[in-house]
């Protein structure tokens, strides 16, 4: 009887630390917008294109939201890649630099100064990873703008997909 009493605690220990064990593990989260960069942008000046961005994942959509159980938001990682036309290569960019944006206020949270013009159809840009970004991914509309300068011209619009991680920690009781 002792046995049974026994594996049954562990096994309750065990289901309930489920949800704990599953936000330390599952703490990066990613996010993807879409940027339209248009043809008629010219070499050498700087642009900007700003999306709306989303995420699949159930803690940041839908109306059971559970922004409450994370915390210390930060960024993980970035890259961008051409979707159309999807053979475009990312080297007629010079510089770019990525920002969430939250109502007035922004943040650049990724750029690229020295994009080789040899560079392919995706690109991954440095991240600053020194500030927490809580206020602009619980918001619950994250927007997306993307400064850039080309360096050579484009012949056709260029769809970007920007592909932004957030790296978060459980929210912890008061």
């Amino acid at each position: 009887m002792k046995r049974i009493f026994t594996m049954m605690m562990v096994a309750t220990v065990l289901l309930t630390s489920c949800a704990t064990l599953q936000s330390i593990v599952k703490s990066t989260f990613p996010y993807t917008s879409t940027l339209v960069v248009p043809a008629s942008s010219e070499k050498g000046r700087t642009f900007s294109a700003t999306s709306t961005a989303s995420s699949f994942d159930q803690i940041f959509t839908g109306s059971g939201s559970n922004t409450s159980q994370i915390s210390q938001v930060r960024m993980a990682s970035a890259k961008i890649e051409a979707i159309s036309p999807s053979n475009q290569k990312l080297g007629v960019f010079k510089s770019i630099n990525v920002y969430l944006l939250n109502g007035n206020s922004q943040v650049l949270v990724a750029s690229r100064n020295d994009v080789s013009a040899s560079s392919g159809s995706s690109l991954v840009l440095d991240i600053d990873n020194s500030k927490f970004l809580d206020e602009y991914v619980k918001s619950g509309s994250v927007r997306v703008r993307m400064d850039y300068v080309l360096q050579s011209n484009l012949n056709v619009d260029l769809s970007v997909k920007a592909s932004l991680g957030f790296n978060t920690s459980p929210a912890t009781t008061q």
